[in-house]
């Protein structure tokens, strides 16, 4: 008999207040408001009930000349699941202590807090980065790395530490939320967010933050092409020299263009990208690990595992159970 399970009208939605401040960063806090707190009739109540928390009392202006009416001030954090810090007044801006302290008591509660950009500087003032991995905008990780206690992590897009979570600049800062959204709803609703947004729906936060050098626009044009057929083909083996062949390019400048495009090595980038694929059939289908495992081109389930450990500190089994977005099949010798 097939069970129809419906979501109640009345369940309780997760509270999520975006912080408003003087000085306010508009391109911060325009990502937080786009992704959590733009109406969503196609989620239905299955949504974020999201509030502009204000930081401090007075008028709050951004960046370009924009004022924002926050729907409270800091007592609306004390009844929800998540706060977002949308940047910050510099890594010097002064901090109000009504805020620092009104951050602990969230936290402390259990309360999710995410930074984006110098939000962090935020975080650290209020005691909250203490034995933690953190990471900000690049230009201003040297600075991160003078609180106490803080792990900083430079080249990478953002860091989840569960209770806290924290990302480089500006752009990073969808990943980030994106991240968040794929953990509270799964990766079907991510991607849809993302596909509104008309933005890549997930970049891994170990991403190197930034590329040194620009990739020539030959090589480049070579790059891409490169990129969408491995992509197209992951079940196949593609050794470096299989790629350096389809560019046109020699090994060396193969891994030189690479590593300038994306920060890594080709082979690293391949494992990446497996690992991306790998992650959106866990999380969209029904597929035994072994088969994903040849799909993707790991060859067999040990050896998506070992990468799954290595990489994400989980194994897929567990990965899919968390984020799968498909019901679970019955298991076997189970009642029909």
């Amino acid at each position: 008999m097939a069970t129809t399970v419906a979501i109640m009208p009345n369940a309780p939605r997760h509270g999520l207040a975006i912080l408003a401040y003087d000085g306010l960063c508009t391109f911060e806090y325009g990502c937080a408001v786009e992704v959590f707190a733009l109406p969503r009739p196609e989620f239905g109540v299955r949504w974020y009930r999201s509030v502009i928390a204000a930081a401090e009392p007075g008028p709050l202006r951004g960046v370009g000349g924009v004022t924002v009416q926050a729907d409270g001030g800091l007592e609306l954090l004390e009844s929800v699941e998540t706060i977002v810090i949308p940047g910050w007044r510099g890594p010097d801006g002064s901090v109000p202590e009504p805020l620092l302290h009104a951050l602990r008591r969230a936290h402390a509660r259990g309360a999710r807090i995410v930074s984006i950009c110098a939000g962090a500087f935020v975080l650290g003032a209020a005691g909250l980065l203490a034995g933690r991995r953190a990471t900000t905008h690049w230009h201003h990780t040297g600075r991160l790395a003078a609180i106490p206690e803080v792990q900083v992590e430079v080249d990478v897009l953002y860091v989840d530490e569960g209770s806290i979570l924290t990302s480089a600049g500006s752009a990073a800062g969808l990943d980030l939320c994106l991240h968040v959204v794929r953990k509270d709803f799964g990766a079907q609703t991510a991607n849809l967010v993302a596909r509104r947004l008309v933005i890549h729906a997930h970049r891994d936060g170990g991403q190197a933050q930034f590329v040194q050098r620009p990739v020539p626009r030959r090589a480049g044009a070579k790059l891409g092409l490169l990129f969408d057929r491995v992509r197209g083909s992951l079940g196949e083996v593609w050794t470096v020299e299989r790629m350096a062949a389809e560019a046109g390019l020699s090994l060396r400048s193969l891994h030189r263009h690479v590593r300038a495009a994306t920060g890594t090595a080709p082979g690293t980038w391949l494992i990446a990208e497996r690992l991306a694929e790998a992650r959106t059939m866990l999380e969209e289908t029904n597929r035994p690990v072994e088969e994903i495992a040849e799909r993707v081109g790991f060859g067999s389930a040990p050896a998506l595992r070992s990468h799954f450990r290595a990489i994400l500190g989980v194994t897929p089994t567990d990965y899919r159970k968390r984020f799968s977005t498909q019901p679970l099949p019955p298991r076997r010798g189970a009642a029909a």
